[in-house]
This record gives structure tokens, C-alpha cells and sequence, in this order.
């Protein structure tokens, strides 16, 4: 694989990797690639960046890689999270959100069980909006955190109480749901992590 080539798929396992960042030995095995030569590679895209003036840089934290932005970039940051423009969700954070309105409170493990793939960048978002609460923790091993929604919950959807959610599909085949969204949009529905 030529050496442009391969920065192209490190930028992805980064990417991939969010804030967790991947070590240079896990790049070194996926990509059957020396760890000398990936972190030779790795100082060749930080320096790539900045030539470049992208947006983005490649840190080091705690022996792992990740992509972060740029301090300077702050404010520009700070006026998109205050923006009243970006109230979206993704779906996966509507997928969270309705599985903790109707079976609060619950634990991120049980929604990821719901949901069948990782949900911790959705929760993270829903809280950051304040549509969802720490409720406690639960009991047993490592006490985990309980998710309920909040007073903005309710205002954000128009509810009263939460005696107000339209009632959820009985016995609901995710596959066949799938299935049907293949059909409708010509296209595999896959599930996301986010």
C-alpha cells in the first residue's frame, strides 16, 4: 500500500477512535504496518496538517492518537454549541432518547442492550442538550449511572408528563423494519454507533 494511501486509512482508524484515540501498536496490527513506520507516518500527517491549515491536528494523549481540533478554533466552537440553530438530533440520540423516555431510568449497558451497539456519544449529546439526567446509580457491581429525562425533555416535546408519549409499537421486528426501509429507500439500513 502506497504510503498516501495508507495516511488516508490511519485518518480513519483516528477518526474512528473519537476521543478514546488509538495506540500506534493497534494502527501497526491493523494495518500490518511497523509501529516505527506508523508513528513516522503519524509525524508526517501532523506536520501535513499544519501545512495545509486544516482544522484539525493529531495529538498524543496517554500513548493513544487522536484527532482534535485546534484551540485557536474555541470560539467558533463555543457559538455553534450555543446556537439555537443546532437542536437536530442524529438517530442514534432520537433511538437513546426514546428508550430512556419510556423504560426510565435506566443504565447505558441496558439501552446498549436495546439498541444492540454502543450509545455513549449519544448519551453524551442528549446530555449536553439537557434532554437527559444522571437519576442516580443503580444497584449492583460498579453501581452504573441511571438515565432519566429531564423538565426540558418535556418542553422540548410539547408533553406535559411523561403519561403523555404516544404508545410504542408492540412487539417491534427491528429486522423487518429493516427490511422494509431497504425496500422503501433501495438501500440496507445499517444501525450506527453514535
Amino acid at each position: 500500500m502506497d504510503y498516501d494511501k495508507l495516511k488516508g486509512v490511519i485518518e480513519g482508524l483516528l477518526f474512528i477512535s473519537g476521543d478514546e484515540g488509538i495506540d500506534a501498536k493497534e494502527i501497526s496490527e491493523i494495518t500490518e504496518v511497523s509501529e516505527e513506520e506508523v508513528i513516522d507516518l503519524i509525524e508526517d500527517m501532523k506536520a501535513d496538517f499544519r501545512r495545509a491549515g486544516r482544522g484539525i491536528q493529531i495529538v498524543e494523549v496517554a500513548r493513544a492518537y487522536q484527532l482534535t481540533t485546534l484551540p485557536e478554533h474555541v470560539p467558533f466552537f463555543e457559538r455553534l454549541a450555543s446556537s439555537p440553530s443546532q437542536s437536530t438530533l442524529s438517530q442514534a440520540a432520537l433511538e437513546t432518547l426514546a428508550i430512556i423516555a419510556y423504560k426510565q431510568p435506566l443504565t447505558r449497558s441496558e439501552i446498549e442492550e436495546i439498541r444492540g451497539v454502543k450509545c455513549e456519544k449519544a448519551l453524551n449529546t442528549l446530555l449536553s442538550k439537557q434532554l437527559i439526567r444522571e437519576a442516580g446509580r443503580a444497584e449492583g457491581i460498579g453501581r452504573p449511572i441511571l438515565y432519566a429525562t429531564t423538565k426540558d425533555f418535556l418542553e422540548h416535546f410539547g408533553l406535559r408528563e411523561l403519561a403523555d408519549l404516544p404508545e410504542p409499537p408492540v412487539n417491534l421486528d427491528i429486522e423487518e423494519a429493516r427490511m422494509e426501509a431497504s425496500a422503501l429507500f433501495g438501500k440496507s439500513e445499517e444501525p450506527t454507533n453514535d
